[in-house]
């Protein structure tokens, strides 16, 4: 639901900029706001889900999603847009930062690993859809259907879990265990492998919402191209991102997940190099120079994200709900700014090279952060 409702919105940005006549940058955030809102939430949702079970906590956002989706149809402005932006975000954000304490409930570390990878191998076929979906929404039906289909998804997927979502939480029957929540969160703040692994998960998965901040407005705005045509370009860095999800679910346990999240930060710094040379290299190839080293990026991406995760929800099992959610909030705090930054650079730009170069930094911190915290 959270990887549903940030990317289905994208495309319709410039038909939203011209249906409320504000700036581009306003418009903006309605994602990085959102993603901010992912970033709170999961530093709430997480410690709540340690303390009354997995599944209350998914049921309660998943309702919220539905109705803060409904919302959205019927705003007149948009602050009350970006308003409902952000509920909707707090709700959509508990599947993803609950799912991932759910998978180390019951796997432990490398096996957690593998199958966060696996599944999130089937999810990321979400963002690879999603723009497809919402470009043809917006440009047949207006970008208000975009939240109608949110909606409708949302309270369905509730009704599912509803029906099928099991307690996997495994509580202590020590008397006074509850009570040691707040010496957890001390003791993985204060562990530098811990926020090792965090920060690769945040400074990772940066460069792609960088790709997303700033994409949208080089394709529709500079090229001149459809939102639907954005949409059909975007399913080629999903591939990579799919690929390499796919591909830690069969490496892991051979290589460990150490070796996965240093190959992920050079292939992502190997991307995001080969795009800005691509560009400038082959003039007349612009679409396919943007989109095209992207799946080298994405692959980066996909062998990196599960694998930190993973070590980061390891740490302390018991308190996984508690990881997830700090692991969460710094990637999610991060990718709001970048996106946001991403977006205010190519807007002020003659072309998406700030992009690519925002983009080739974040792979670089990656890599620094590994070998400076998880690593040593």
């Amino acid at each position: 639901m959270s990887s549903l409702s940030l990317n289905i919105l994208v495309p319709a940005i410039p038909s939203m900029v011209a249906k409320f006549a504000t700036d581009p940058a306003n418009v903006q955030l309605t994602i990085s706001l959102y993603l901010l809102g992912l970033a709170v939430a999961q530093l709430v949702f997480g410690p709540l889900s340690d303390r009354f079970g997995r599944r209350p906590v998914v049921l309660m956002g998943l309702a919220l999603a539905g109705l803060a989706g409904t919302a959205a149809i019927f705003v007149t402005s948009i602050a009350g847009l970006i308003i409902a932006r952000v509920c909707q975000s707090l709700g959509a954000s508990t599947g993803q930062t609950i799912g991932r304490a759910i998978i180390r409930d019951l796997y432990d570390r490398e096996h957690a690993a593998s199958m966060i990878g696996l599944v999130t191998s089937v999810v990321v076929l979400m963002p690879m859809v999603a723009p497809l979906i919402g470009g043809i929404l917006d440009t047949l039906l207006g970008w208000e259907s975009i939240f109608v289909f949110t909606a409708v998804v949302s309270l369905t997927v509730f009704a599912w879990a509803m029906l099928a979502l099991p307690e996997t939480r495994k509580f202590s029957a020590v008397p006074g265990e509850r009570s040691h929540l707040r010496s957890d969160f001390a003791a993985l703040t204060s562990s530098p492998k811990f926020i090792g692994y965090a920060l690769c998960a945040a400074l990772g998965s940066a460069p792609f919402f960088s790709f997303l901040g700033g994409a949208p407005h080089v394709v529709v705005t500079m090229l001149g191209r459809t939102s639907a045509e954005y949409g059909l370009w975007f399913f080629v860095p999903s591939i990579g991102f799919m690929s390499g999800n796919f591909a830690v679910s069969r490496l892991t346990a051979r290589f460990g997940i150490n070796t996965l999240i240093w190959w992920g930060a050079v292939l992502t710094v190997v991307g995001a190099l080969l795009n800005a040379f691509a560009y400038l290299a082959l003039p007349g190839w612009e679409m396919a120079t943007i989109f095209l080293p992207q799946i080298i990026v994405g692959f980066g991406n996909g062998l990196l994200l599960p694998t930190s995760v993973a070590g980061a929800v390891s740490i302390r099992p018991q308190v996984a709900g508690t990881a997830s959610g700090i692991t969460g909030f710094t990637q999610m705090a991060i990718a709001a700014g970048a996106a946001q930054l991403s977006g205010h650079l190519v807007a002020h730009a003659s072309g998406p090279i700030p992009m690519m170069v925002q983009m080739l930094f974040f792979g670089i911190a990656t890599a620094a952060a590994f070998l400076l915290l998880v690593r040593r």
